[in-house]
């Protein structure tokens, strides 16, 4: 019979269990910052998003002042001419009826004041420095705003009914012309109306301290 040496029989053996330790609190540590590392980076890029987004917002909302006056100095121009250009005899004489002599009085002081509003946002933005105070420059843009868009919301008022009254009897260039100065004259409404908009806007979120 043949003798096993001691030390094949004792390799021979499975190993004893040993105890292993639990990584689990380890693991769980890096595990979780990691998670918050990928979180942070999300986080940190929506705030970059939400800094740009405001950014363009903020540059648009200071250039629209300039742009919306000056489109409302256009369109009041434009009107502006059309009434005064007005004149072909007998009744087709724009001076005959009080409610065009009023339209071409509002076309002239809206014209006048988006002029004036837009070299004083133009010099603004070229100098950085506004004319008016901040303060009192954004209660002037949000009041006078509303007053000439008011005004020539009634001067329209005050024309459309005679002009649709004329166009349903006969159709030439005198109403075609008053016309197209009363279309002019709403578009430079518009345009001021969007103005007051974004004046009210800025003057809402105003500080005073």
């Amino acid at each position: 019979m043949a003798m096993v040496p001691a030390d094949a029989d004792a390799a021979a053996k499975p190993p004893p269990d040993v105890e292993k330790p639990d990584y689990s609190s380890q693991n769980g540590a890096p595990n979780s910052a990691a998670a918050g590392g990928g979180g942070g980076g999300r986080g940190g890029g929506g705030v970059v998003d939400s800094v740009v987004a405001r950014w363009r917002r903020e540059d648009m909302l200071d250039k629209s002042p300039l742009a919306l006056h000056a489109a409302a100095a256009a369109f009041a121009f434009v009107a502006l001419v059309l009434v005064a250009s007005n004149q072909h005899g007998d009744w087709m004489e724009f001076d005959r009826y009080q409610e065009y002599r009023y339209l071409l009085a509002i076309a002239a002081l809206a014209f006048a004041y988006s002029l004036g509003q837009a070299l004083r946002h133009a010099l603004r933005m070229r100098r950085g420095v506004d004319p008016v105070p901040t303060a009192s420059g954004r209660l002037l843009d949000f009041a006078s705003d509303q007053v000439v868009a008011y005004l020539l919301m009634s001067a329209l008022s005050a024309a459309t009914p005679i002009t649709n009254r004329m166009r349903s009897a006969v159709i030439n260039r005198f109403t075609d012309t008053t016309a197209a100065a009363i279309s002019m004259a709403f578009l430079a409404f518009v345009s001021l109306a969007l103005s007051a908009i974004v004046s009210g806007y800025k003057l809402s979120k105003q500080t005073y301290m």
